[in-house]
């Protein structure tokens, strides 16, 4: 991951996967990975006990379900979920987004409900 010499395409970087809620490592800055993926439905309520999230939306809209309120993002909207916040990402129509979270950060966080089988509980998968 480290030394990447060429710019990275997230067009291409998408169209090269088609696993919803199955993050793929886009490239790494510091210790932080850099995470895009594809979302449809809903994931599950979750939280990061030691870490905040960090969410852009390159196209579609992604909603984000807090215990106290429901925020929702358009193309381009950043929102970052405070670590030690539960909450619950979805998306009716489908939607790719860009995350920025600590190396090694599991998807599904420390503390959650159960995992369906459309949720994948991964650290993120190399292109």
């Amino acid at each position: 991951m480290r030394g990447v010499t060429e710019p990275i395409s997230l067009t291409t970087a998408l169209a090269s996967f088609a696993e919803l809620w199955s993050p793929r490592i886009v490239t790494r800055v510091n210790d932080y990975d850099i995470r895009v993926a594809k979302v449809r439905g809903e994931h599950i309520w979750h939280t990061h006990d030691h870490t905040d999230e960090f969410f852009l939306v390159l196209e579609g809209e992604l909603t984000i379900a807090l215990r106290d309120r429901t925020v929702r993002l358009h193309r381009g909207d950043v929102f970052t979920v405070p670590r030690g916040t539960e909450h619950k990402p979805s998306s009716e129509g489908g939607a790719s987004i860009l995350m920025v979270e600590p190396a090694g950060t599991v998807t599904i966080g420390d503390q959650h409900e159960d995992v369906p089988g459309h949720v994948d509980a991964t650290t993120g998968h190399a292109l």
